[in-house]
């Protein structure tokens, strides 16, 4: 049989007329498919809110997730170390430090602490539920609901290298913050393809808000200090300045998020009242963890129930831990507490928040003492706006 010999010039021409041709078909198809926007495979959620807002219950319910790695204010350690800073300076080194954890790189860590370091030199490492429970701690299986005391009795001397080996186990990380003061400073990570970041934006009454500060002065002066830039001096808040910063940094990051915000914010930024949360806990529970793609689990709803349904207010030595309270009778505590005097100094610094945020002003001590009177205005669901807000000044 004759064989037919085709000359090697001509399969080249043929060969690249074909590719050009496949290479023509693909870029016409592609012109007419979007690019898919890939995520990174893990979620990333920062309760963004102030000191005494509720935040460390807040951030609880995220952290006994057995889905999340939670951290309760990691930028603790740059405040510390870099005290004599004001607030504002230090933004730019607390959003490095959270894009790294977010990014499970705990090395960021290695300029606060350039010790050898275990498990209990994180600032309140013990939190954390993924840190008492496996690969972070054997003592504990991640479906636990674990308690502060028993994390810190088993888990403590675990090497921090487990921090980071935990983390990048987790399918979300979750981090809770009181330390960014404006909304626009997170933008770098919200553009950042690295990163799927959320931003649950916590308030509180900030009448409520100076009652709790009250029970932790000297905690709070080194922070108070920074926030006032006062070079290192720690102060004591008792002319409510630092609740006036505070004040103005939730309406600046509500406005920010609300108001013509940027394409890159939609569907990335929910705001949660501490009032609504106590009063109906597993419906706004509920609404955050859709927002976090989170689900909610028959033991996660027994144990929100139990912690909102105490018997008390809660006592002094209890103001920075998570223990069962009457979650209501906590939010509605300063109304009998406060003096009418330091209530309508509060509603002059903090005018502003406490009308846009939806709660209602007092003009007298009765009405503050009267707590028939409901003076956190009822809103629209999923919306930031509130049907009968109407403020009397």
């Amino acid at each position: 049989m004759a064989r037919i010999r085709i000359p090697s010039t001509v399969v080249i021409i043929f060969a690249t007329v074909q590719t050009g041709f496949l290479l023509f078909m693909y870029a016409r198809y592609s012109s007419f498919v979007p690019p898919s926007e890939e995520k990174p495979s893990q979620v990333h959620i920062l309760i963004l809110s102030s000191w005494r807002s509720g935040s460390s219950f807040v951030g609880q319910l995220f952290s006994q997730h057995p889905s999340v790695f939670y951290l309760m204010e990691p930028a603790w350690h740059v405040w510390v170390t870099m005290y004599q800073n004001s607030a504002k300076v230090l933004h730019m080194a607390v959003r490095d430090l959270v894009r790294s954890v977010f990014l499970c790189d705990m090395s960021v860590f290695d300029a606060y602490m350039p010790w050898k370091r275990n498990l209990s030199d994180l600032f309140q490492w013990a939190a954390s539920r993924a840190l008492c429970s496996s690969p972070a701690c054997e003592s504990f299986r991640r479906t636990d609901i674990t308690s502060e005391t028993a994390c810190k009795t088993l888990c403590g001397r675990y090497p921090f290298s487990k921090v980071e080996e935990a983390c990048k186990t987790y399918s979300h990380i979750v981090i809770k913050e009181v330390r960014f003061f404006d909304l626009k400073v997170l933008y770098p990570l919200l553009t950042d393809p690295s990163l799927n970041l959320k931003i649950i934006h916590l308030v509180r009454d900030p009448r409520a808000v100076v009652k709790s500060r009250e029970q932790s002065v000297k905690a709070l002066a080194r922070d108070n200090g920074i926030v006032l830039s006062t070079n290192g001096t720690i102060v004591e808040d008792s002319k409510y300045k630092v609740m006036q910063e505070v004040c103005r940094s939730h309406v600046q990051i509500y406005e920010t998020a609300t108001l013509k915000p940027p394409d890159f914010l939609k569907d990335r930024y929910l705001m949660v009242r501490f009032e609504d949360l106590v009063r109906d806990p597993l419906s706004e529970i509920s609404e955050m963890y859709k927002f976090a793609d989170l689900n909610l689990t028959p033991r996660l709803k027994s144990w929100i129930y139990n912690i909102t349904h105490g018997r008390g207010p809660g006592e002094k030595k209890e103001a920075f831990k998570i223990t069962s309270r009457d979650a209501v009778s906590v939010s509605q505590a300063w109304r009998n507490v406060l003096s009418f005097q330091k209530v309508k100094k509060i509603q002059e610094v903090c005018k502003g928040a406490i009308n846009m945020l939806g709660y209602q002003l007092v003009d007298s001590e009765k009405e503050q003492r009267d707590l028939t009177l409901d003076l956190v205005l009822p809103r629209r669901p999923n919306q930031f706006s509130w049907l009968s807000f109407n403020p009397k000044h």
